[in-house]
């Protein structure tokens, strides 16, 4: 019995050892980081588990170049592109395939951000106007105020072009490029490498968040950075300030509650092809008469009814039609969101500050500051028993680090009724203080070159913008035009009483 228990022990030892050898043979096969004994494996996904969508299912070298079948990382990375939708790589990238779409974005405003780089410059005392965010000229140290502005745009004011990954938040991280729009990031990591369509809103709120048209899209308001001033709350999600700041959640976009996303209005057409993008309009899907004319992308018609087909999800949409005898009587003269608009954007004094000075105190409860890298600085430096850093920040283009880190505060932070002021055309919009600007420098030496340094501009800095509040008009929205009126024809009055004092005091 005995020598019978051992041979049978005998037998199962060696059948497990079989087993264990065949097994270790097939994870070798089929883990080629691992590769044959003796041997290594070459190839990008010996040390990349990336998944590719069938578009571009090809070598990982058509777009990232380097060394395919080298051995080891440091031959395998020669010549390797990391970010081959980097606008300085994405014409023999990306246009080697796409060369259609990568001129059109290239002069593209959401490219060049012509419109913000030169409504600040010129605020500041540009005369000329430049084509691309890259021309911005770089002067250090500054010596005029214009040249303060132009290190704010390419420093802090502009973080969020193709050129820089974003700022390092969870919600706000994103890849370069074409990238940043077709590739998902998730925590601040790529969740996949397969390139597609806008899949929603989460893709554009990776710029457009923090106070910005987009933000509201979602009834979100950015809270002030004061630290009296942010809500002290408690939350499930993994991030307390995916964005960087705590936000009041308002209330959203009639179109966001009923299921909608950005790009259903907002289509790549208008974003990537052009240098004057037809800005979408409430009457194109709104008024039956221009819907009869011409239906837009994804709408369809049955009987009368038309229904637009969402981008995000497919499902279909009604889409009211107008009857209302006001937009008869306004709607020549007076735009959609004064009367539609719940609520907008109402930040007063934009103050923003160089300091090159290694004095933080007076940061102590500024800390929260919407900009990853200062507020990396502000935390360790207030540490005393941190190793100090230097106060530099990197050109959000270039990525070359020069001294100085740019603060940010505002007089105050309001969400409210709408203001209301007359565009170029004499229409009543709902206007913003976009160029309530004011700029001051701080040098290494405490000395300050420029205190507060308004911007130039007429009306107080405002400018008129479409907030993405949109929701019923409701009973006072006669209230809210009257009102305009009314004190419009006050100050017009109180002008002229000005005038003819001034005329009657002269000797």
């Amino acid at each position: 019995m005995l020598r019978l228990f051992i041979t049978l022990s005998c037998l199962l030892l060696l059948m497990a050892c079989s087993d264990t050898e065949q097994t270790g043979k097939q994870t070798s096969d089929q883990n080629p980081k691992q590769g044959s004994l003796g041997t290594k494996s070459t190839g990008c996904k010996q040390c990349h588990q990336v998944e590719i969508d069938p578009n571009h299912s090809f070598s990982c070298t058509t777009c990232h170049q380097g060394n395919i079948s080298a051995s080891d990382q440091a031959a395998a990375h020669v010549d390797l592109i990391t970010q081959p939708g980097h606008p300085s790589v994405m014409a023999r990238t990306c246009g080697s395939c796409h060369p259609d779409q990568v001129s059109g974005v290239s002069h593209s405003l959401h490219f060049t951000l012509n419109n913000s780089v030169n409504l600040v410059r010129q605020a500041y005392g540009a005369t000329e106007k430049i084509t691309d965010l890259t021309a911005i000229p770089v002067n250090e140290p500054p010596e005029s105020v214009l040249d303060l502005a132009d290190d704010m745009l390419r420093r802090r004011c502009l973080r969020c072009h193709l050129y820089t990954p974003g700022d390092d938040y969870p919600a706000t991280s994103r890849a370069t490029g074409c990238g940043s729009c077709h590739l998902q990031y998730s925590g601040g990591r790529m969740k996949s490498h397969i390139f597609q369509a806008i899949p929603a809103n989460q893709q554009c709120l990776q710029c457009h968040y923090g106070n910005r048209v987009g933000f509201d899209y979602l009834g979100r308001y950015e809270q002030d950075l004061n630290n009296e001033y942010r809500t002290p709350y408690t939350t499930r999600e993994e991030y307390i300030r995916p964005y960087g700041i705590e936000y009041h959640q308002l209330t959203a976009d009639i179109h966001q509650q009923r299921g909608m996303i950005c790009i259903d209005c907002h289509q790549g057409s208008g974003l990537m092809n052009t240098t004057t993008p037809k800005t979408p309009s409430c009457s194109s899907c709104h008024s039956s008469q221009l819907l009869t004319k011409h239906l837009p992308p994804q709408v369809a018609e049955v009987n009368g009814t038309f229904t637009l087909y969402s981008r995000g999800d497919g499902r279909g949409h009604i889409m009211p039609i107008m009857h209302n005898p006001a937009h008869t009587t306004y709607g020549q003269t007076v735009d959609c969101q004064v009367c539609h608009a719940q609520w907008a954007y109402n930040d007063r004094g934009t103050h923003l500050l160089r300091s090159d000075t290694d004095n933080y105190s007076d940061f102590l409860y500024l800390t929260v500051q919407g900009s990853s890298r200062v507020e990396q600085i502000l935390d360790n430096n207030l540490d005393f028993e941190a190793e100090e850093i230097e106060p530099e920040m990197a050109d959000t283009i270039t990525n070359e680090l020069r001294p100085g880190i740019w603060h940010r505060g505002f007089t105050t932070r309001r969400w409210e009724d709408p203001i209301l002021g007359r565009d170029t055309t004499g229409k009543i919009r709902v206007m913003r203080p976009i160029l309530d600007l004011h700029l001051s420098w701080i040098t290494d030496e405490d000395e300050v070159l420029f205190d507060s340094v308004p911007a130039t501009a007429p009306n107080n800095g405002l400018l008129p913008y479409t907030p993405h509040t949109t929701g019923p008009a409701g009973m006072f929205y006669k209230q809210r035009i009257n009102s305009f009126l009314a004190r419009e024809k006050a100050s017009a009055a109180s002008r002229k009483e000005n005038k003819v004092k001034g005329q009657t005091d002269q000797p």
